[in-house]
């Protein structure tokens, strides 16, 4: 026991780092920013470790007020790597207005009245994106939103909620607190469990970057995952509006499906899950749909196309199976390993817990995708805390190092012979 004040004294040290680094990276935008990052993350791998030999009662209170500090360090500045909340910000103003986001481009003449200064500066100003007659700071203007309509409804509360002028700062706040949230929503899922799972969590440094400073509507999403799979209720409910905020989480369905193919009952018990969880998602396009001229799924067919998930070889998409195969072949072979994976999970997964095989589906899925846009992976983030399984954070790593450096192949590869590496020793020590 006389270890354990070293110990809280330790953790606090490492914490109180990450956070003066985080407080650089968001307050001055340093060059060469990746390192800069790469040293928050080290940081925290440290105080996770440490906080290992703290007693339950203070490592609850390390994990809270660690993970206040490192959320608030979000808010010390603009979005410092990405822009997508600006189209949130318009997307919002827009729905103010009376106008579906669905119907015109940030670029579209009719919506002009709507633009001011602040997400249409003067071109000399900065590098921005060009539209006709000026720039822009919303990425993608010439293409219609593609955000699905719960985040919408998202962007309009936050719009309608903001005092006039406040800019990027209610999206950062409302990120804030819904990361906050999240990290005390832990500490009561775990509380029967071992509540030092939530730091992984509370004190990963892509939640103040990606959550906070660049607002990612994808926090979210990954709030309603997390209570979904630790709830015993409402479980579908909540996977469905997860999936109307991102359709990413829809990786997680079937994980969170847990031996529904074992026999008759669970697949009974899975389909409780299943229908409520289409229909919130049905429903919540409804409105949209009925308001909307143009296709409510906006620009996500050219966003999948873009982003080469439609054909093997494009950008860096598959990067680890084009690797080892032919690039014809890279995304055939995703199928199938997925394939193989949902149907693992589906037969032999453990129905007590649901997070584990939503961990493991969408780790997979990130390792065979190899997605390039980190705050993607806030997800993973949030179910290695509910399942402690620390390994799988080397995937949200790996996609910060394709989006911060450009190239990710090595990270992600890193990544995949960690989680590869803790599995085999897991299974030597089962068995011994």
């Amino acid at each position: 026991m006389k270890a354990a004040p070293r110990r809280v004294g330790l953790v606090a040290a490492l914490l109180a780092a990450q956070a003066t680094v985080l407080a650089v990276v968001f307050s001055s935008a340093p060059g060469g920013i990746f390192w800069w990052y790469g040293a928050a993350w080290a940081l925290f791998g440290g105080a996770v470790w440490a906080l290992r030999g703290v007693p339950e009662a203070p490592a609850r209170r390390l994990v809270l007020a660690g993970g206040l500090a490192l959320v608030a360090t979000g808010l010390l500045g603009p979005p410092s790597t990405s822009t997508d909340s600006f189209r949130y910000a318009w997307d919002g103003r827009v729905q103010s207005a009376g106008i579906s986001p669905y119907d015109h481009a940030p670029a579209d003449p009719a919506l002009a009245h709507l633009r001011d200064p602040w997400l249409f500066p003067g071109c000399a100003e900065g590098h921005f994106y060009p539209i006709d007659g000026g720039c822009t700071r919303i990425n993608r203007p010439a293409v219609h939103t593609i955000y699905p309509p719960l985040a919408e409804a998202y962007f309009l509360l936050v719009d309608r909620l903001s005092p006039e002028g406040a800019r990027h700062k209610p999206l950062q706040v409302s990120g804030a607190l819904l990361a906050a949230g999240t990290t005390a929503a832990l500490l009561l899922l775990l509380r029967r469990r071992d509540v030092r799972q939530a730091a992984f969590w509370a004190w990963c440094p892509a939640v103040p970057m990606e959550a906070v400073n660049n607002a990612h509507v994808d926090m979210l999403a990954v709030a309603a995952v997390v209570l979904a799979l630790g709830a015993l209720r409402g479980r579908g409910a909540l996977l469905g509006a997860a999936v109307a905020v991102k359709l990413v989480p829809a990786v997680v369905l079937p994980g969170a499906l847990p031996g529904a193919l074992s026999s008759p009952r669970a697949a009974r018990r899975a389909l409780r899950t299943l229908i409520p969880a289409v229909l919130v998602v049905v429903l919540s396009y409804l409105p949209y749909v009925l308001a909307s001229r143009a296709s409510v799924l906006g620009y996500l067919s050219g966003y999948v196309a873009e982003e080469g998930y439609d054909e093997a070889g494009a950008r860096d998409r598959y990067a680890l199976l084009r690797m080892l195969l032919p690039d014809s072949w890279a995304l055939p072979a995703a199928l199938v390993i997925l394939a193989a994976v949902v149907l693992h999970v589906l037969r032999r997964g453990d129905p007590e817990r649901p997070w584990r095989g939503a961990l493991v589906l969408t780790g997979v899925a990130f390792l065979v995708l190899t997605p390039g846009y980190p705050w993607y992976a806030l997800l993973i983030v949030g179910l290695v805390a509910l399942d402690g399984r620390w390994e799988w954070l080397g995937v949200p790593l790996a996609g910060a190092a394709a989006y911060l450096t450009g190239d990710g192949t090595a990270a992600y590869a890193l990544a995949a012979a960690t989680v590869a590496g803790a599995w085999v020793v897991r299974r030597h020590r089962m068995s011994s």
